[in-house]
């Protein structure tokens, strides 16, 4: 019975961590942690256009998230600051989704199964779509992995160099689509930002190249996962925050651990 119980969402949370290690160092990195955030809570609105029948849940959330992350980069490029635009984004889209909910015909639903996640419930075709949008990330992140990385730390060497970093942040916009609409049912709306910083942050101090930081926040990632779902096999405890804690509990320990001088 314990096999049953783990197996689905142990390979549901491993899927997830492949893609949320390596993007969410990049969103440390470029100290992005609020975008993904209003990225995250615009995508109640793609659950209430999946209630309504309008499209299947997966492609709404995608939808929108992509559509948030798009309006928050062009106000930006307008002149307005980021902190004050992702604050202005991320409560209105919170909000219009769930107002968007109560007009439908399922005023019920459980909404907090899109807001907390539940990965115990997670099925066959969760993870053919997690284990696939993850993997489209994690390809994407390979393949443009060098010009991220020059775009991320001198935008100026990036153009010198021929790049353009307007396009490496598109790819980062979308691959943060995917992992938003790929999360909905795992971690959640409001929990899917903690997924992407918290590992990250936490194997920002243990790593000392950028692809060590990438490997042991998926690392950290799966162990939180681990952590998380025993806790709530054990002792009932909800699966998603169980998640996020057990990634604050190493966060915490890789905080006061004693740095080396080399």
């Amino acid at each position: 019975m314990m096999d049953s119980l783990w197996l689905m969402p142990l390979l549901a949370a491993v899927g997830l961590s492949l893609a949320t290690g390596p993007l969410g160092s990049f969103v440390i990195w470029r100290r992005m942690a609020y975008f993904g955030d209003a990225t995250a809570h615009a995508s109640i609105l793609g659950v209430a256009l999946a209630v309504a029948g309008i499209m299947p849940l997966y492609l709404a959330v995608f939808l929108v998230a992509l559509g948030m992350a798009l309006i928050v980069s062009a106000l930006h490029g307008r002149g307005h600051t980021m902190d004050a635009t992702l604050g202005v984004m991320a409560y209105v889209g919170l909000s219009l989704g769930l107002v968007a909910v109560s007009f439908t015909d399922q005023p019920k639903i459980e909404l907090h199964d899109f807001l907390f996640g539940d990965i115990m419930q997670v099925t066959s075709t969760d993870l053919w779509v997690i284990w696939g949008g993850a993997l489209a990330v994690v390809a994407g992140l390979v393949w443009r992995w060098s010009a991220l990385l020059t775009s991320t730390l001198n935008e100026d060497l990036a153009v010198a160099s021929g790049l353009k970093p307007r396009r490496e942040q598109l790819v980062l916009t979308l691959a943060l689509a995917v992992v938003v609409a790929v999360s909905i049912k795992v971690v959640g709306a409001l929990l899917i930002g903690a997924m992407l910083i918290i590992p990250a942050a936490t194997a920002r101090g243990l790593s000392r190249t950028p692809e060590g930081m990438a490997i042991a926040a998926v690392m950290i990632g799966i162990a939180a996962s681990l952590c998380g779902l025993f806790a709530t096999v054990q002792w009932g405890t909800p699966a998603g925050p169980s998640i996020v804690v057990a990634s604050g509990f190493a966060f915490g320990v890789s905080a006061i651990m004693p740095r080396g001088d080399g």
